[in-house]
């Protein structure tokens, strides 16, 4: 049955092959470019255009090629608050976000979604690598990992509602990265051969400590490096975006290689260590979403997931009484990191995920 369906177009070319497989598919199909960055300030950023007006004309040329409508939204002021204060934000307290999720929660499948109610669309399509499902059994829509192991995405999915993920479509789920160019260049796309983004897409040329800095107007406090015994080894030049199991840029040469371990903002420390020193297992989240179950009332047994190239850890799930989660792996994982997000998998299943809090004992949520 053909619907009427918005694809968010990035202007790269999974987005792309998205609306051309959906326009086959006979949908009435509507191309939004989201505008998310001033254009005062959208500036080259390596092989990533940030928002710029090739991105917009990519994706117009697209819609043109396929015969499809196409628009922009502008939603810098909602970007502003729900990613980029977010992602500056999170560095301040020493946590290390994840601006992609909070991206597809709030302006892909937030603001792009009410928009595609207000244009009468039952869908909303993404370039995304994932699949979903209805179940009858549960009566849930569920969130699966796409076919693609490589390319799968669902871990920056894991926070979608049931109501938006009832109106979510993936249609690149079953297929791979090179399935995807071959058909973007058969149709004769103009984003065929466009490099992937990368990195944080706002942040100019990568450079993330100056953009923070510049964002927080304030040059941070010198300070020193130590290990976990409390010996000082070196001087750090403010906290401001290190991050746990970061290796380079710390400007000590003790002949093995040293981590950073944890910053202690209190004292103003950046603790360090030998890699063996960044293992744990157990931690805690917070802000649980169940995607694709109802909340269990119990411990459960799952694949962990703590960062977005993680390979997912067996592990127990214990809820608490007040919303955390105690995450327990069976075998000790490296850089589990404060602010990431731990998402939990029974096979291709996205059963939910939380956010890893800070933490001096892991039993206390």
């Amino acid at each position: 049955m053909s619907m009427r369906i918005v694809v968010a177009m990035s202007g790269g070319v999974d987005s792309s092959v998205a609306a051309a497989l959906l326009a086959e598919q006979g949908h009435e199909v509507i191309g939004i470019t989201l505008q998310l960055w001033g254009k005062d300030v959208c500036v080259s950023s390596g092989t990533r255009l940030c928002c710029s007006v090739r991105d917009a004309l990519d994706a117009g040329a697209v819609a043109a090629r396929l015969g499809i409508e196409h628009q922009t939204l502008e939603l810098v002021e909602d970007f502003r608050a729900h990613v980029i204060d977010y992602f500056v934000d999170s560095y301040a307290q020493g946590l290390t976000p994840n601006p992609c999720i909070a991206c597809n929660n709030h302006m892909k499948f937030g603001a792009l979604l009410e928009n595609a109610k207000r244009l009468g669309a039952e869908w909303i399509a993404t370039g995304h690598y994932a699949q979903t499902a209805y179940e009858d059994a549960s009566g849930r829509h569920v969130l699966r990992r796409a076919r693609d192991a490589s390319k799968d995405q669902s871990y920056v999915l894991f926070g979608l509602t049931q109501e938006q993920l009832r109106q979510a479509r993936f249609p690149l789920g079953q297929l791979s990265k090179a399935q995807v160019r071959s058909r973007a260049r058969a149709l004769g796309l103009v984003t065929a051969d466009k490099p992937d983004s990368q990195d944080v897409c706002f942040v100019r040329d990568r450079d993330k400590d100056g953009f923070l800095r510049r964002e927080l107007k304030a040059a941070e406090e010198p300070g020193p490096i130590v290990d976990i015994a409390g010996r000082v080894l070196g001087t750090h030049q403010g906290l401001l975006g290190y991050t746990i199991g970061q290796r380079e840029g710390l400007g000590i040469a003790l002949g093995v290689p040293m981590y950073v371990v944890s910053m202690d903002r209190t004292r103003n420390r950046l603790v360090i260590g030998p890699r063996e020193q960044l293992f744990v297992s157990s931690f805690r989240v917070d802000r649980l979403n169940w995607v694709s179950i109802n909340p269990p009332t119990g411990p459960l047994r799952a694949a962990v997931k703590i960062r977005t190239r993680h390979e997912p850890a067996p592990a127990t799930v214990t809820p608490q009484p007040d919303g955390c989660a105690l995450i327990e792996t069976d075998e000790p994982q490296p850089a589990v990191t404060p602010g990431q997000a731990a998402v939990f998998y029974d096979g291709d299943l996205v059963l939910g995920g939380g956010w890893i809090m800070p933490s001096a004992s892991p039993r206390e949520c």
